[in-house]
């Protein structure tokens, strides 16, 4: 695509100005309050949700203020800022390569030791982190956040995990310490490669019922993710729209989007489900999968209470607010991306063919300047996803930058799948 955005590089004048007051503090009374992790037996880690991703604050080696996104699909702990790692000359080791989230891209990246994380009031030991070669997230575009890597199983897979995407905590119990409620239905589930992979039943029309292997993925932005050509019964649903799916570690994810008739999780069904159908690469070595067919992503699990209990390999779940809510999609035919080292500017990445906003005539490379009258000073990329997500007929006035010329485009929303 034209007009391509790069990855955001951290601000490191900004951080310097976070890092040096904590450091003579740190300095100053000679050592830090924290809970070790061998020690603890419960504790709650606050997060953020932003555009369907769990963030979490961390520190690295107690001075490098980070945010890595929380993530039950990642087998690794993973930095994509190898600045951070430069700085504090650590050493590199043996080196690693790594399939990318579009299935097709190969990551090379180096595995450092004798590092830690501090994550609120909880210091997380590492043996081992893996520090991406290049930068190569694509989260900032298409979350409008700003984050640095991936906190992966390897740091709570013996340990027992509640989210709670209410009240935005993690709580992290050693299993002695955890009591099962008795209110939460219990799931059985496969952990592999510290991976937790569901059994289910899946409906793409009506008249077919199959059975597939999901990985729950907490650091996936959708809700479901197909692989159609991991089982010759899978296919794609009558109406679907090809393009970039999202993004991920790696790139862009190419397929298509479309909706299942009803996928089970546990006793409770979900229906019209938004799902991006992707193939995998013939070439790749299709072992590292585990045989699962998809992900189930954070718009189908932040719609319960969940625990994930890795120990003895069950969920506990129980509907939160969110269950009943409708699986929603864009009806404007836009991708939008967030730019600029603040994350503040946005432009469009992709239209799609035979929508309202291509027969407007929007193009690739058009910078927003407003939508529906607001400025992009007052939204955020999940503000524009919400306006551009609304009701069927709804009027959109969109104004743009193209090169030096500025655009006023008018459409109306319209259901593309």
């Amino acid at each position: 695509m034209s007009n391509f955005v790069s990855p955001v590089n951290i601000n490191f004048k900004r951080l310097w100005s976070v890092i040096l007051p904590c450091l003579i503090a740190s300095i100053c009374q000679g050592q830090f309050a924290y809970e070790r992790f061998e020690n603890f037996k419960k504790i709650d880690l606050p997060f953020e949700y932003k555009n369907n991703l769990i963030i979490v604050d961390v520190t690295l080696n107690r001075l490098f203020p980070l945010k890595f996104i929380f993530d039950t699909g990642a087998e690794n702990t993973i930095l994509a800022k190898r600045e951070v790692t430069d700085m504090l000359k650590v050493a590199y080791e043996r080196e690693f390569k790594l399939l990318g989230s579009d299935m097709t891209t190969e990551l090379t990246a180096y595995l450092v030791r004798d590092i830690h994380f501090k994550s609120h009031d909880l210091v997380i030991p590492s043996h081992g982190m893996l520090v991406l070669k290049e930068d190569y997230f694509r989260f900032e575009e298409v979350a409008g956040i700003e984050v640095h890597g991936i906190l992966g199983a390897d740091v709570f897979r013996n340990l027992v995990v509640r989210i709670n995407y209410d009240r935005k905590i993690i709580t992290l119990s050693k299993r002695p310490y955890f009591k099962r409620p008795n209110d939460y239905e219990e799931i059985p589930i496969e952990v592999s490669r510290s991976k937790p992979y569901i059994r289910t039943k899946l409906q793409i029309s009506p008249d077919s019922t199959l059975s597939v292997k999901l990985l729950l993925d907490s650091g996936a932005m959708l809700p479901f993710i197909l692989n159609t050509n991991t089982d010759s019964s899978l296919h794609l649903p009558p109406t679907v729209i090809n393009g970039k799916l999202g993004a991920g570690l790696g790139g862009y994810l190419e397929g298509f989007v479309g909706r299942v008739h009803s996928l089970d999780f546990g006793s409770k069904n979900f229906k019209e489900v938004v799902t991006n159908f992707q193939d995998i690469s013939a070439a790749i070595d299709t072992s590292l999968l585990n045989g699962r067919n998809g992900i189930i992503g954070n718009q189908i699990l932040n719609r319960f209470h969940i625990i994930f209990d890795y120990p003895t390999e069950k969920i506990y779940v129980k509907p939160n607010r969110r269950y009943k809510n409708k699986f929603k999609f864009d009806k404007s035919g836009m991708v939008i991306i967030a730019a600029d080292i603040n994350l503040n500017s946005f432009i469009v990445h992709e239209v799609i063919a035979n929508s309202p906003a291509y027969e407007a005539g929007v193009k690739p490379g058009d910078k927003l300047t407003s939508i529906n009258g607001l400025p992009p000073a007052l939204l955020s990329l999940n503000n524009i996803n919400k306006i551009l997500s609304k009701r069927e007929g709804k009027k959109i006035k969109l104004r743009v930058k193209r090169n030096e010329e500025r655009i006023l485009f008018k459409f109306k929303l319209r259901k593309l799948i």
